[in-house]
């Protein structure tokens, strides 16, 4: 990938547990139909097999588009099947639901998968909304998804791939971020941060969030604020810049952080960099290849520092090489490769 998007620190590739044992029965309910070979009765569960689908926001107002979550569960389900499946029952991966980002069809597609599929487990639930987490709890469904929502912070049956993201009060801030940040800065004393969401909930606990996190790590945070409409990309960023470029007493601080999806970062930090700013830009969703294949998201993404929670593409290790694999064979052909891809299982 071009240095035009610099990374932020990179951790383990996201873990995804599904364990169907006889052991899970807990997950039964009147929908279970067991075969009566090891006792199974756990909904989704037979002698031979597992039924799993997923919810992803494939189509969405602003364009955005987390489709390739798909390929990536899919990529992994094979390759678990290929060798032996989970306690020797092979993964029936379903496919995902197109939830649209809308919170109805969210649970509709919840109560779908449960309620008329038979499924033993969501995985994945990728999208910024979840209506359908109370529905998946109440009926003891594990479901496997990116903790960027309080839902998968407490609930007994809903996971993160990387644990809770946005913590309740009293829990751990992750500190990737604002650390990483602090290298590329030379420090955070006397380093100042804004930090822009969208006006939905994972925006407002994604402010609540890093606001303590960057002051955890030493930053003056002078801006905070989840107000940008997450129905539809503004046409005009001038009000938003502006505020933000007068945060730090009148004048721009040194860092301006979006924890927004792709269509929104091209624009903020296109109209950010019309003015004139100098200062670090990041975000935690712009690691994509194929973004860089575009002139005008080459140009409005050209410096920016991205948060990884995953292993680079770019890093030789036997984890990419075989994730590179599995993508390629599934697709059957390469293709380029982005975030929404990164799922890994894990079988005990």
């Amino acid at each position: 990938m071009s240095r035009s998007l610099r990374k932020l620190g990179a951790v383990a590739v996201a873990g995804l547990l599904l364990a169907a044992a006889p052991a899970c029965n807990s997950a039964s309910n009147s929908g279970s139909s067991g075969n009566g070979k090891g006792g199974d009765s756990a909904r989704g569960v037979s002698g031979d097999s597992v039924k799993v689908g997923g919810i992803v926001s494939m189509t969405t107002a602003s364009g955005y588009s987390k489709k390739d979550t798909d390929l990536g569960a899919e990529a992994r389900f094979e390759r678990a099947n290929a060798e032996g499946g989970v306690h020797g029952r092979k993964i029936d991966y379903l496919g995902a639901e197109d939830d649209g980002q809308d919170p109805a069809r969210n649970l509709a597609a919840a109560r779908k998968l449960v309620q008329r599929d038979k499924v033993f487990a969501i995985a994945p639930m990728s999208s910024v909304t979840f209506s359908g987490a109370d529905f998946l709890q109440d009926q003891k469904v594990p479901t496997f998804g990116w903790g960027t929502i309080p839902a998968f912070c407490g609930p007994t049956y809903l996971y993160g791939f990387g644990g809770c993201m946005v913590p309740m009060p009293g829990g751990t801030i992750t500190q990737s971020w604002p650390e990483g940040l602090k290298k590329v800065m030379g420090g955070a004393k006397g380093r100042s941060v804004a930090i822009l969401a969208n006006d939905n909930e994972p925006g407002t606990f994604a402010i609540r969030t890093y606001r303590q996190s960057f002051k955890a790590a030493g930053f003056k945070v002078t801006y905070a604020k989840s107000v940008v409409p997450a129905t539809s990309v503004p046409s005009d960023w001038s009000a938003y810049t502006k505020d933000i470029l007068r945060s730090d007493a009148g004048k721009a601080p040194d860092a301006v952080v979006s924890v927004m999806q792709t269509p929104y970062n091209i624009g903020l930090f296109t109209a950010v960099k019309r003015t004139g700013y100098k200062g670090v830009l990041t975000d935690p969703t712009d690691y994509d290849p194929g973004l860089l294949a575009k002139s005008a998201t080459r140009k409005a993404l050209d410096g920016v520092h991205v948060l990884l929670t995953f292993q680079p593409f770019e890093q030789q290790s036997t984890d990419m090489r075989q994730f590179k694999q599995d993508i390629r064979k599934t697709a059957g052909k390469d293709v380029p490769l982005n975030m929404h891809m990164m799922l890994r299982l894990v079988t005990r």
